[in-house]
């Protein structure tokens, strides 16, 4: 809420359910995320809001799922679009870690699966049992060891086009509204000193 507050956007937290939020609606606006914040405040501490949402049906729920989700996905495939699709690299690396994610969270479930993996150690019975039962997590490693390990040029991982993309902006007065945060940017006029914070844009004229 803190984030939302100061209309934070440097991406100090991560929330799956917020990729899917904004490429559902579009909106990404600091001042809507702002509102939202309080407005999640505020409902917060009214009961009936609670009992009103608890009390949705189950299929509902389900539904709201079910797009939610699948914007999520479509917008992590999206982000391959830098990539080149067509290389024998990227298409193994892609399908390896896909098939992997989705394998191995089904296999830790598995009673006798899980015992043959159990140590001496319970939290480390317990913290490798979270990492195994998260796809993301299994496929995400897995993914960012082999783009770096098996070789391939900047082009057909998509280094050149994404330093492209994140390219210093043209237009500065956009840059400004979309990197400079209000609340902390008066505070960091008054107080300079605030610069050094690493959530606090430098000064312009550095």
């Amino acid at each position: 809420y803190g984030s939302g507050i100061n209309a934070e956007v440097r991406g100090v937290t991560s929330y799956s359910e917020n990729i899917g939020a904004i490429g559902l609606t579009k909106v990404g606006s600091r001042r809507v995320i702002g509102c939202s914040a309080v407005l999640m405040l505020i409902i917060g501490l009214i009961g009936k809001v609670g009992v009103f949402f608890a009390s949705m049906p189950v299929p509902i729920i389900g539904g709201m799922y079910l797009v939610m989700f699948g914007v999520i996905a479509a917008v992590g495939i999206a982000n391959l679009q830098c990539v080149d699709l067509k290389s024998s690299r990227n298409i193994f690396i892609l399908g390896v870690s896909l098939y992997i994610g989705l394998v191995v969270p089904i296999w830790s479930e598995n009673p006798a699966n899980a015992d043959s993996m159990r140590t001496s150690s319970p939290e480390f019975d317990q913290l490798s049992v979270v990492i195994l039962k998260s796809g993301m997590i299994i496929g995400g490693v897995i993914a960012c060891f082999l783009d770096n390990t098996i070789p391939g040029t900047d082009k057909e991982r998509g280094i050149a086009s994404y330093k492209i993309a994140t390219g210093p902006s043209s237009n500065k007065k956009l840059e400004d509204m979309v990197y400079r945060e209000p609340l902390f940017e008066k505070l960091a006029n008054r107080f300079p000193l605030l610069r050094k914070l690493p959530f606090v844009a430098p000064d312009k004229a550095e």
